[in-house]
């Protein structure tokens, strides 16, 4: 009887194990819509190229690339750095309506589009955002999408008060809800404090996070500013690289640079692709951005909102996260 009990208990874990191989070998990639500020910091860089190296290996499927920030430099900035990866084709959005302009104040984004081959010469060039998010949710499965933003949330307030038109007869809230499983949000500080994401565009901070109609997951200013990031891909043996140059041109003009830049936003692609588990603790509850731009937190096991608290050491982290930033698309060639 117990050799019978053995046998059968074998064959059960033996199937189990299989199912789990199998499970493991047909997750499909994380569908991803990336929405950036890039320009008046360059961590935005290092997360587009993290996001780069999640498709190539599979792990993530890029549907869009939209700017939150109107600056003629940063539509072009994205299609050098998508085209550079061999994905010409992303679509890149912008802000039809008004929208916050800043510019890269280390002058990379001038340099890598002057070096490097892209199609949209400005951002005012670039698809009405809003339009893209529609069109892109309009099609997908449901609860199939993950949002990432690691700038102002221009687009999403946009998206968010859209009605419906010939794309779709959802509003944007209704696409929302039936398209996104999460948006992933590089923004406040926590539990409290004044972060630059929520600060420029406070109104439109305010009304998504009040009226956001699925879950959001927070990675605040307070994580992103340990992960030190970029010493490493500067001294990559490879030439012709517009991830490499910003980080060659930046680091070197700020003395508080000298041991890495702070990582703010690749954490939200790491967090998008691979979720929190393993990497960081969460605290469920509700933010408060209030008018003048600064964010409070309230606890609540039934909120809607998490954030971030950091749990795998801080140095595996930043070596976890540089090792995808230094990614080199096939076909790129390494060496002088």
């Amino acid at each position: 009887m117990k050799r019978l009990i053995y046998i059968v208990t074998l064959v059960v874990l033996i199937i189990s194990g299989c199912s789990g191989r199998n499970q493991h070998k047909i997750a499909e990639p994380v569908k991803i819509i990336f929405d950036t500020d890039l320009g008046p910091d360059y961590d935005d860089v290092g997360a587009l190229a993290f996001l780069h190296a999640m498709a190539d290996s599979g792990k993530a499927e890029i549907l869009a690339t939209l700017s939150s920030n109107k600056h003629e430099l940063v539509a072009p900035s994205i299609d050098v750095i998508n085209t550079w990866f061999g994905r010409p084709d992303i679509p890149i959005g912008a802000p039809a309506a008004q929208g916050p302009s800043l510019a890269s104040s280390q002058g990379w984004a001038d340099s890598i589009v002057a070096s490097y081959p892209h199609k949209i010469k400005s951002t005012s060039e670039a698809e009405d955002a809003v339009r893209i998010y529609r069109r892109i949710l309009s099609t997908q499965p449901d609860n199939s999408v993950t949002i990432i933003t690691v700038g102002f949330l221009t687009n999403l307030r946009d998206l968010l008060k859209s009605g419906p038109d010939a794309i779709s007869p959802l509003t944007g809230s209704e696409l929302i809800a039936e398209k996104v499983e999460k948006l992933v949000s590089m923004a406040g500080s926590f539990p409290r404090g004044r972060e630059f994401n929520v600060f420029i565009d406070s109104t439109a901070s305010k009304f998504v996070y009040e009226n956001w109609p699925g879950e959001v997951i927070f990675t605040g200013f307070e994580i992103g500013k340990e992960i030190l990031t970029g010493l490493r891909l500067m001294n990559m043996n490879i030439e012709g690289s517009p991830v490499k140059d910003v980080f060659n041109i930046s680091i070197p003009m700020s003395k508080d640079d000298k041991n890495g830049r702070m990582s703010w936003d690749q954490t939200a692609v790491l967090i998008g692709v691979y979720g929190t588990e393993g990497f960081f603790d969460t605290r469920r509850g509700t933010i408060l951005v209030n008018s003048s731009g600064s964010n409070e937190w309230k606890d609540d096991p039934e909120g809607k909102h998490q954030y971030v608290i950091q749990k795998m050491p801080v140095p595996e982290m930043t070596r976890f996260i540089e090792d995808r930033m230094m990614h080199v698309p096939n076909g790129v060639q390494s060496g002088k």
